[in-house]
């Protein structure tokens, strides 16, 4: 099915005209259209004998023999003819109007006359470039294996339209834009060596447009590297062709995370094409940004891209048609926003997603700049177009520096078990390029981990599943996609473990020895708790360390030896000895009594009757943490059926049991029934010399009720809008005395409401990895693995089905210390799946501190989402890292081998929010190369040693030995 009937169809069924739901927001007011009549002025200015005019096109019938026609405008003859029988339209010519007004025109013809009042509007000197694309749909309206061909054939077909076109005049000649580049990974990838050459022929020939996108992402879900990997294979791609891609389009999506600037900057892009669905689930977002450019500020204040969502999204040539009648209109839309500049810009998708290339605006083009002076029209690439508009009126636009928040996120808790594989698959992938460099560089293979990262991205992508997925869940159409969109999360899942697995396998010299080496992947000294497997263990519980002193261990209920790996260096290693004596008791427990979990560091007490936690306090403060006001407490389970926040439930009758009694680790487990679930099951762990708590919570999820009548309705039936919704959330709400929450998001920290732009997404924001609440005096950290949304001082996301309307959206966000994590949902009517069932563990951290430092929130959130390493006794290579820096609030990244193996590639990432110095040295004293790269890996600048990191700034070296 065309996605254009799926629209229609859903917009029918919630009561909206089709043409345009919200038709004034959108300028598409239709009665601003011309009443019929024999005259319809031309928003158009032509060339006649040197002189500028503007033209009125008449359509008159004339039945009898053939006469003379005289015509008139405002009593001035202005074009006399001889008419034959017949119905004949053309244009005559006034002179061009500065204003608008109106205008009497009048015929006369064997004896017969006619008049009209006409309306002249100004003509716009206006270049309006048209950016042809066809919307990437990775499914929804065909099966994934049949768009990626159709994808591979737009790409020969536009080429084939290039090249017929090649003799047109300039503006008219075809070219054709890749909206993003799987398809064209796919076609380098499959294609003959012929074909490829086309395409690389086609590109350096201005043919083919590229920009710089691998997917339309749901960039909130995101982890860091993984908004990196989004723009990656740009830079690849690019550099085959001998051609720098400096934009990025993306469709269908709106809202975008801040950082996307910062990992754009990263790979060379000055320009993003942004052009959301222009009505579904969008809260204000078109309201406030269509055809309002401007340029986005990073959040280190040091990188700019010039945004510019264009009218009506991608939409416009599902819509409309190019013709006159559209001229009008669309220079009607532009005065009715005031638009300044005198280059604008469209996109034309084809006739529905995945649509092949429209030749036909070739010929309209032709046509059009032939007969008219203004405005003109130029077919175009992205880049192309935006570096015409940023020449003639970059200096004229205004600056933002926020967070788009997007909107589409909320979809990924429709699958929440395979949206915890993928995320835990970003940070496997990040981490396995680091210890690699560390411990066996030879074991890194670059192929491999980019093929890892595509199956991220495509998770990530937005297309989640059929348009018939909530309607008709059963249907083979639909399961077939599912199973498809499933597979690059479970490959995304498998393939990061084996890169994982490869390189301690690499690495590994004395697998059955006693001894067991601790890796640290992060750039700051960590003590942690290590697990190992009983198998590993060898029933050995006494841990020395390679000093020979001995270090707390445990024998876990699991069969499993805990043991703590104290100051285990950064990018370094520690090694440990197993033997059989007693495991050597910390020296100040941990203790479990009575519901408290305490280490003389943290305590917590969980609550005997709802196993909530009720109180959280450390040594540093005797508050209690935990707002249990509204009767509410930490990690309290809450369903919701439908949207009324006032019938939420929560869970039953507990049963508690101590699982870990300590004294190296305690913890606690709460088992209990809980509302639209089997099960649930809640454990809560502190380990002795730990300042934080942990916290772990299985939902065994139970399957929400299908459609009685499956496909009955479709997306817009009354089953895919509103019945058998739900949403599941644990919630954390803190007691912070005038406390701000800051929340990460990727290469960058934001605050709800102060760092949000207009057009955000107030009723629910993603989450990178924690959110710290706190003041100047105390504050908590809270870190997430597996959940990637939260909602902000209350259930706010209660948005059911289609919602088209701007203003029910939630427009603020109140101060508050308590906010939920949102687990999952099935919200949506179409795209995103109707239920889950089984078993997903979600898991959190709870760190009390002093004030608020987003430095050390970075640190103990990575590192809870990239714990510390233990391995089989090994040997690490001679040509692993050795990179030492001084600055313990500069965080590395990431680091990798870069792809021609003659350097290391490593991103420092200014996390404290001030600007700072850091120090680069080499542990064996051998002086190193330094250089300033990006996303291409090459040496674009020597630097110093001593490299400036400013506050939020991403910093990509190569560094060479």
């Amino acid at each position: 099915m065309e996605r254009r009937k799926v629209i229609k169809g859903i917009a029918a069924a919630v009561g909206i005209a089709w043409v345009s739901p919200r038709i004034s927001d959108l300028g598409l007011d239709q009665t601003s259209m011309e009443k019929s009549s024999f005259a319809i002025p031309i928003r158009g200015l032509a060339n006649k004998a040197g002189k500028l005019v503007q033209p009125i096109q008449l359509t008159i019938t004339h039945t009898g023999a053939d006469a003379p026609l005289v015509v008139r405008a405002d009593h001035q003859e202005v074009e006399r003819r001889s008419l034959s029988l017949g119905t004949h339209t053309f244009n005559v010519y006034v002179e061009p109007v500065e204003t608008a007004r109106q205008m009497v025109i009048n015929y006369e013809i064997a004896g017969k006359s006619e008049s009209a009042e006409v309306r002249v509007e100004p003509v716009r000197k206006l270049l309006i470039f048209i950016l042809p694309h066809s919307h990437h749909d990775l499914g929804y309206t065909d099966l994934q294996s049949n768009v990626e061909e159709k994808q591979m054939a737009n790409i020969s077909r536009g080429i084939e339209l290039a090249r017929n076109t090649a003799n047109y005049p300039p503006g008219a000649r075809f070219v054709w834009n890749l909206e993003v580049l799987w398809g064209a990974d796919q076609f380098m990838r499959t294609k003959t060596e012929p074909e490829r050459q086309e395409l690389i022929n086609a590109v350096r020939k201005g043919w083919i447009g590229l920009n710089g996108m691998y997917a339309n992402e749901l960039t909130g879900l995101c982890r860091p590297e993984e908004l990196l990997q989004l723009f990656r294979y740009s830079t690849e791609l690019g550099s085959q062709c001998g051609v720098p891609v400096d934009s990025a389009m993306i469709s269908d999506v709106p809202g975008y995370t801040w950082g996307t600037v910062s990992a754009m900057a990263q790979a060379g892009i000055r320009y993003f094409s942004a052009a959301p669905n222009y009505f579904d689930r969008i809260g204000t977002f078109m309201v406030e940004w269509q055809d309002k450019p401007f340029w986005w500020i990073s959040p280190s204040g040091n990188e700019r891209v010039l945004v510019w969502i264009p009218w009506t999204g991608y939409a416009m040539s599902h819509i409309m048609k190019l013709d006159t009648q559209w001229v009008n209109k669309y220079q009607a839309r532009l005065d009715e926003i005031g638009f300044p500049y005198q280059i604008s810009y469209i996109r034309w998708s084809g006739h529905g997603d995945n649509a092949e290339p429209d030749p036909e605006i070739c010929e309209f083009v032709k046509k059009w700049n032939q007969e008219y002076e203004w405005p003109r029209f130029s077919i175009s690439t992205t880049s192309d177009a935006f570096a015409a508009f940023e020449k003639q009126h970059g200096h004229q636009l205004p600056q933002f520096k926020g967070d788009l928040t997007p909107y589409w996120e909320d979809g990924a808790g429709s699958s929440a078990l395979e949206t915890r594989m993928n995320r835990g698959a970003a940070e496997r992938l990040a981490q396995a390029a680091t210890l690699s460099t560390m411990l066996a560089p030879e074991a890194y293979n670059n192929a491999d981990f980019n093929l890892a990262w595509r199956n991220v991205l495509l998770y990530s992508e937005h297309t989640w599943g059929a348009w018939n997925s909530v309607s008709d869940s059963e249907n083979l159409f639909v399961t077939q996609q599912w199973q498809v969109k499933r597979q690059f999360a479970v490959d995304a899942e498998n393939e990061s473990k084996k890169l994982f697995d490869k390189v301690l396998d690499a690495y590994a010299s004395e697998k059955n020895s006693s001894t067991v080496d601790v890796h640290n992947t992060c750039s700051w000294p960590r003590t942690e708790v290590i697990v190992i497997s009983k198998e590993r263990s060898l029933g050995k519980d006494h841990v020395n360390n390679e000093h020979g002193a001995s270090v707390p261990s445990q024998l876990l209920s699991t069969g499993e030896l805990a043991f703590l790996a104290e100051n285990v260096p950064p990018l370094g290693s520690a090694s440990f000895h197993l033997s059989a004596a007693a495991p050597h008791v910390p020296a100040k427990r941990v203790t479990v009594l009575d519901g408290v979990l305490d280490n003389g560091i943290v305590r917590a007490k969980v609550d005997s009757k709802s196993g909530n936690i009720v109180e959280l306090t450390s040594n540093e403060s005797a508050r209690n943490l935990v707002d249990t006001s509204r009767d509410q407490a930490i990690n309290q389970y809450l369903f919701l059926e439908g949207k009324d926040t006032s019938k939420v439930s929560t869970s039953g009758p507990v049963r508690i049991a101590i699982e870990e009694p300590g004294p190296l680790v305690a913890a606690i487990r709460i088992e209990s029934s809980a509302p639209g679930c089997v099960d649930l099951v809640r454990r809560v762990r502190l380990k002795a010399s730990a300042d934080w708590i942990e916290i772990s919570n299985i939902v065994n999820k139970k399957r929400a009720p299908l459609n009685p009548h499956p496909g009955q309705g479709g997306p817009g039936g009354d089953f895919a809008q509103h019945e058998s919704k739900e949403s599941l959330q644990f919630a954390f709400p803190f007691a912070i005395e005038d406390g701000q929450i800051h929340i990460d998001v990727p290469f960058a920290v934001m605050r709800p409401e102060s760092d949000q732009l207009p057009g955000s997404c107030k009723n629910w924001l993603p989450v990178g990895r924690w959110i710290d609440v706190a003041n100047t005096e105390y504050g908590v950290t809270w870190a997430t693995l597996d959940a990637p949304l939260v909602e902000i001082g209350s259930l706010s996301a209660t948005m059911l089905g289609s919602q088209t309307h701007p203003e029910i959206w939630q427009k603020h966000i109140e101060p508050t210390h308590t906010f939920y994590s949102w687990i999952m949902s099935n919200h949506w009517s179409t795209n995103y799946r109707a239920y889950q069932d089984g078993p997903v563990e979600f898991r959190y951290a709870l760190r009390p501190h002093g004030g608020y430092e987003p430095a050390a929130a970075s640190r103990f959130a990575t590192g809870m989402s990239q714990p510390l390493v233990a391995s089989a006794q090994g040997q690490r290579s001679r040509m692993g890292l050795k990179l030492r820096k001084d600055q313990e609030d500069v965080l590395v990244q990431e680091c990798k081998r870069s792809a021609d193996g003659s350097a290391w590639i490593v991103q420092l990432f200014g996390a404290s929010g001030e600007d700072r110095k850091a120090g680069l040295t080499w542990a064996d004293g051998r002086p190193i190369k330094v250089w300033r790269s990006n996303l291409s890996e090459l040496p674009l600048e020597r630097i110093d040693t001593q490299v400036d990191v400013p506050a939020w700034d991403l910093i990509t070296l190569r560094i060479e030995t």
